[in-house]
């Protein structure tokens, strides 16, 4: 059998190094565009909440319902929207996600009930949902071996200036202007309608085409967009195997990864999610009178994060990033639970040096789902892997205020430091160096 590289005779026909590099920056700029509109819709609802919790007269169950409406959906979106993906091809997901976004983007103008404001959000986090578990492995799937960190790492950019964006826009448009609340929530349209119409013409993955013994067309889709010569003759790695399933997450093969990327995930996001939605409290019961300071400083300290993460990921390696990270950020939540009378400052320089490390290891949960799992589950199992992640960071943004009244900061921080603990131990036992590999290495490296 020919390579893929041999597959075709040169020719004047034949796709430009120039055209792939073009194709690439499409694909890539229309994923990160993707997750820039998930961390918009997530970051926008909070800026108007209390005015809508006016004018439709919420209950408070309706009240936690609606802020919970878009993590429920991410629950169902994710797991679903990646069997699908592996089931029927990752191009087909990937308009009919964004379809989604603008459909639910537009019924927002004309919500007039709390139980259409939870439906509209419920969609939306179907979307973000899907969004993960299709837009990842698509990308991981045509990203050259030696930049693939960089370029899914910069849907973690996205989704931060996305969230921040979000709050920005809803800022200006409350506190300067009477804009209706719908038609703040509706400007998610925009961005929507643009990225929609941005991914016609994309073509299907060239591995999951392969492994669905399509091969006169993963060849011509690889040979047409895929630039180098050992990524083509990578796609011919891939084996006719039947359709995935959950249960395959469990087998003998792969559940180190399914273990690994699920809790790892987990124990990443859930303290973060926690102390970042609840700087000002978190930092008060420290008796810092600049909490809100504090919480802004969070922010703008964890991009920072994931900046370095991303220009470095591709030259020091995925556990260099992963690993050490996550024993300094337990020992630094372990400094602020057992120093009780420490200075505001050590506190301070603490929770922001906490939220520096914590937001870089946390670049590598867009990243290693994409490259552990085969591409028969790699929808499946990067879904799987999201699922368990939103639950942590509902359980700790539900669970810190509580903890924060019953037990105070200290215990608090404590129990952050502990699962901070579990992640750290996780990732030193199971974490592996995909760095420069090719997919067909990467998911082999726990099925051995």
């Amino acid at each position: 059998m020919p390579s893929l590289t041999n597959a075709r005779p040169a020719t004047d026909d034949a796709p430009t190094a120039a055209f792939k590099r073009r194709f690439l920056t499409k694909l890539t700029a229309v994923l990160v565009g993707g997750m820039f509109l998930d961390g918009y819709i997530l970051g926008i609802i909070g800026t108007v909440i209390g005015v809508i919790t006016i004018e439709l007269s919420f209950t408070p169950l309706w009240e936690g319902l609606i802020v919970a409406s878009s993590l429920l959906g991410i629950l169902v979106g994710s797991p679903v929207g990646g069997w699908l993906g592996d089931k029927f091809g990752r191009k087909p997901l990937f308009m009919i996600d964004m379809g989604i976004f603008v459909l639910a983007s537009v019924l927002q103008f004309f919500v007039q009930e709390p139980w259409q404001l939870f439906l509209v959000r419920l969609l939306m986090g179907v979307a973000v949902g899907v969004e993960y578990s299709v837009g990842w492995p698509l990308m991981s799937e045509f990203s050259p071996a030696r930049l693939r960190g960089r370029l899914m790492g910069l849907t973690l950019i996205a989704f931060y200036v996305g969230f921040m964006f979000a709050f920005i826009v809803g800022y200006l448009l409350t506190t300067t202007t009477s804009m209706d609340w719908r038609i703040i929530l509706g400007s998610s349209t925009i961005p929507a309608v643009i990225l929609f119409f941005a991914r016609f013409g994309l073509p299907e993955s060239p591995r999951w085409l392969w492994s669905k013994g399509r091969r006169d067309e993963a060849r011509a889709v690889a040979h047409k967009y895929m630039e180098n010569g050992g990524d083509l003759d990578d796609v011919e790695h891939e084996h006719d195997r039947p359709q995935g399933r959950f249960s395959m997450l469990f087998s003998r093969q792969y559940w180190r990864a399914t273990l690994f990327c699920s809790m790892f995930w987990l124990c990443a996001v859930t303290p973060y999610f926690a102390i970042a939605t609840f700087a000002e409290s978190v930092l008060e019961g420290y008796g810092l009178s600049q909490g809100l300071a504090g919480g802004v400083g969070l922010s703008a300290v964890a991009t920072a994060g994931v900046v370095l993460t991303v220009v470095l990921i591709d030259r020091l390696g995925r556990r260099a990033l992963t690993v050490p990270p996550q024993w300094l950020c337990f020992v630094l939540l372990l400094v602020i639970g057992l120093w009780a009378g420490a200075p505001g400052w050590v506190v301070l320089a603490c929770f922001l040096a906490f939220s520096f490390f914590n937001a870089g290891y946390n670049t590598l949960t867009g990243v290693y789902p994409g490259e552990v799992f085969p591409t028969e589950i790699r929808g499946i199992g990067t879904g799987f892997a999201t699922a368990v992640s939103r639950v942590g960071a509902g359980a700790g943004t539900f669970l810190l205020p509580w903890s924060m009244e019953a037990y105070g900061a200290q215990v608090t921080m404590l129990m952050a430091a502990g699962l901070t603990l579990v992640g750290a131990a996780l990732s030193q036992w199971l974490a592996p160096e995909t760095k420069g590999k090719s997919l067909t290495e990467t998911a082999a490296g726990y099925s051995h």
